[in-house]
């Protein structure tokens, strides 16, 4: 009977374990839904519609980097209880510190951009609602959101963004029962290679949809403000607690990603979509049925409104880690909605111009990525914690990686091939 009870008491206590670990999850969820914006959607449906598999390479690769770099985010919170934009201002002079100020906020009204236009764009597929009225309409949820979080602290926002990344999972990789892809296309794109100027536009965008620098950001933020600054076991435990917690994250963004351009490889390839995400949403519903094409928009606008919500969230941690200056969230909001609203009133193409401000995207995060990757090797920063031999060569190919497909993308532009 002893021997019973003990093992029953083992039993419970690691329930107990497990149960209290999972409780610890939630940061990088909330983080990953920078990775499965409207900015994702359309490059990745882009991707698959006009060139098949040729680009899955670009999107393993660009999650297997995700992984690093957001793992590397949540231990420079965790080790140091400062976000990256902190640690920064530590470190720069005056003059530095407004020029990375800068650039960062150009890269956070290129992310609300893309997720707003998202939103309004599933709102018209929806409920046929008008472009810009959509535009206003996803920027307030998303206030309603942040006002949320402000109000009841960090752990309900991230249940509700989590559960909101499951609505984009369902929504997205719902169509890939009915039009599954070709597992030899599939063995195929891994191989790394290009077709043209614009494969290098669509994987640069591909690129800064995925690595995104707002996430960096702010996924130093989320577990810094979840955990605090700890040390000791409690600090080991988390640090592990944070590496399962990204890899789970990090794992269903990429299966979503994959999962759009496959779909969009095996069920839209050489159908007429005019490049946009209606005439996507339109081949998807003709091609696979109306409740697949009804999942693939209401997916679509879960994309929009929590992810715009995650920008603005990120977008303050980087004005107010910089600058010490908080702006209040109205006026931020209002502020950083302002771009959209003018791309929707002006009448740009809006699936166009989702897929150019990921390429935004891609030029801002080497900016975000190098720093990270130096502050986290630094022993004097760090302490034991500091990035060993072999993180510290994966980051810097990582960047190297980034700078030289920008690079190829302003030469060949430049020079008019493809």
């Amino acid at each position: 009977m002893g021997l019973l009870d003990t093992a029953a008491g083992t039993a419970r206590s690691r329930a107990g374990r497990l149960r209290s670990g999972i409780a610890l999850l939630g940061p990088a969820f909330v983080a990953a839904i920078a990775y499965v914006d409207p900015g994702n959607v359309a490059t990745n449906v882009a991707a698959g519609a006009t060139y098949g598999y040729l680009l899955v390479w670009v999107i393993v690769a660009a999650n297997l980097m995700a992984f690093l770099v957001q793992y590397l985010s949540a231990k420079l919170g965790l080790v140091t209880g400062q976000s990256l934009p902190e640690a920064l201002r530590e470190r720069m002079p005056r003059a530095a510190r407004l020029g990375y100020w800068g650039q960062a906020e150009a890269v956070a009204m290129a992310t609300d951009l893309a997720e707003v236009l998202g939103g309004a764009i599933a709102l018209r597929i929806l409920f046929d609602v008008p472009l810009i009225m959509g535009g206003v309409i996803t920027g307030a949820v998303s206030l309603g959101l942040l006002a949320m979080q402000n109000r009841f602290g960090q752990r309900p926002f991230e249940r509700v963004i989590t559960g909101l990344l499951a609505v984009i999972a369902l929504g997205f990789m719902a169509g890939l029962f009915l039009a599954p892809p070709s597992p030899a296309g599939t063995l195929t794109g891994l191989v790394p290679r290009f077709l043209g100027t614009e494969s290098v536009l669509l994987a640069a965008g591909m690129l800064g949809a995925t690595v995104m620098p707002h996430a960096v950001y702010v996924h130093s933020a989320l577990a810094r403000d979840r955990h605090g600054r700890q040390s000791g076991r409690l600090r080991e435990r988390l640090l592990r607690v944070n590496k399962l917690d990204v890899g789970l994250a990090m794992l269903l963004a990429g299966a979503v990603n994959l999962g759009m351009l496959l779909l969009a490889a095996s069920a839209l390839q050489g159908v007429e979509t005019g490049g946009s995400l209606e005439g996507a949403h339109a081949a998807v519903s003709m091609n696979l049925g109306p409740a697949v094409g009804l999942l693939f928009a209401v997916g679509l606008l879960a994309s929009g409104l929590s992810s715009t919500a995650v920008g603005c969230y990120a977008g303050a941690v980087v004005m107010e880690g910089l600058l010490r200056r908080r702006v209040p969230l109205l006026a931020r909001r209002l502020i950083t909605l302002l771009p959209a609203l003018g791309v929707l009133a002006l009448g740009a193409a809006p699936t166009r111009a989702l897929v150019l401000s990921q390429v935004v995207l891609s030029f801002g995060i080497p900016f975000a990525l190098i720093p990270l990757v130096v502050l986290t090797s630094r022993g004097d920063v760090m302490g034991r914690h500091a990035n060993g031999r072999w993180t510290v060569a994966a980051a810097v190919a990582i960047a190297v990686a980034v700078v030289a497909l920008n690079a190829a993308l302003i030469y060949l532009t430049a020079a008019g091939r493809g």
